[in-house]
């Protein structure tokens, strides 16, 4: 299918960008570097009409003030005009927070749709959003959608179409020009530009939200304790060494299974070498070699990595990785890194 139109797909981390990115793609994914950076781009393709549609993913990041490889490469790409639209992708039940993000896209571009995600979620928190008012604020489309269940999907696609075709008119209402500090050059946004555009994002959300209530009494309480100073350390502390002695002590068991299946498999090849005679050194190479340090490795290996890693998955879909990145942001930059570097270093526990 060949490609008419490309459109860059660009949003907070854990907003569900990859979701919708999937559900518009079927699966059908690459995945490369730009140029000059470490740093993946999953693109994939879909057809709307008689038209296809190159869908670049973008890493997730905040803002585009370009202090990380990924904000640096999805801001690169966005100024460099590749795409012929652009899609951001919002939590609805966190629009404050994801609107900042939208109007730095809007400074470089006019051709943005916003897809805003997760409303069933937002539903079942009480939380509900006037789009036709949001749409009028931003001055550019808004398609509601839950893209784990499929919905909305179909309406982006079509709104995609027209944005691209050039059939609708879009007018993003916010720009920095009124601002007499700004000469109109957006390439380097500096953190009084970052705090603008925040403030900017929570008074448009304020006028859009029909209700105060973002969440449940419960789930504020609980976010406070694991984002807390000394309540946030102590769990994290406490919940990562949970992690570990699972880990370390579970493997024992399927470790030791593993090992004896192995043991008793060698003594069975073994003995058949020995019966079509092989030579004595060729068995010694195959079975005491290549065969036993295979095994061992395996035996070793698997069972730590079949547990430690679910367990991770299993908290970053609960949304507490997230937390540990922000407890340890402070940290880390101490020495020139972030507090993702927390969740990486957990990982190559092991090895280290």
């Amino acid at each position: 299918m060949s490609s008419d139109f490309t459109v860059a797909l660009v949003g907070n981390p854990n907003v569900g960008k990859s979701t919708v990115f999937n559900c518009l793609t079927g699966l059908k994914q690459h995945t490369g570097n730009w140029p000059g950076k470490t740093v993946s781009l999953a693109t994939g393709r879909f057809l709307c009409g008689k038209e296809g549609f190159t869908l670049v993913d973008l890493p997730g990041t905040y803002s585009l003030a370009a202090k990380s490889p990924e904000e640096e490469v999805t801001r690169d790409y966005l100024e460099s005009g590749q795409a012929d639209c652009v899609v951001v992708v919002c939590d609805a039940t966190c629009l404050r927070r994801n609107l900042a993000l939208v109007l730095q896209v809007c400074q470089l571009t006019d051709r943005v749709v916003l897809c805003l995600n997760l409303m069933d979620e937002a539903r079942q928190r009480g939380i509900c959003i006037d789009t036709a008012r949001l749409e009028q604020e931003l001055g550019i489309p808004v398609i509601p959608a839950a893209a784990g269940r499929g919905r909305g999907m179909e309406e982006l696609k079509a709104c995609l179409w027209e944005m691209c075709r050039g059939k609708r008119e879009v007018n993003p209402e916010f720009s920095l020009s009124k601002y007499s500090v700004f000469s109109g050059n957006h390439e380097n946004m500096t953190d009084f530009m970052a705090g603008i555009f925040v403030r900017e994002g929570e008074r448009i959300a304020a006028r859009c939200l029909k209700t105060e209530e973002e969440c449940s009494s419960f789930r504020k309480r609980l976010d406070a304790f694991l984002t807390g100073k000394f309540t946030g350390t102590a769990t994290m502390l406490l919940l990562l060494l949970a992690v570990f002695w699972l880990t370390i002590q579970g493997a024992n068991y399927p470790s030791d299974l593993l090992q004896g299946f192995f043991d008793w498999g060698q003594g069975r090849l073994t003995a058949v070498l020995g019966w079509i005679s092989v030579p004595p050194w060729l068995v010694s190479l195959l079975m005491d070699g290549a065969y036993a340090t295979t095994a061992r490795v395996v035996a070793v290996m698997l069972p730590p990595m079949a547990i430690f890693f679910p367990m991770f998955t299993l908290l970053e879909d609960l949304g507490y990785l997230p937390r540990v990145a922000f407890l340890m942001d402070h940290r880390f930059q101490k020495c020139g890194s972030c507090g993702k570097q927390a969740l990486t270093m957990c990982m190559g526990f092991g090895c280290n």
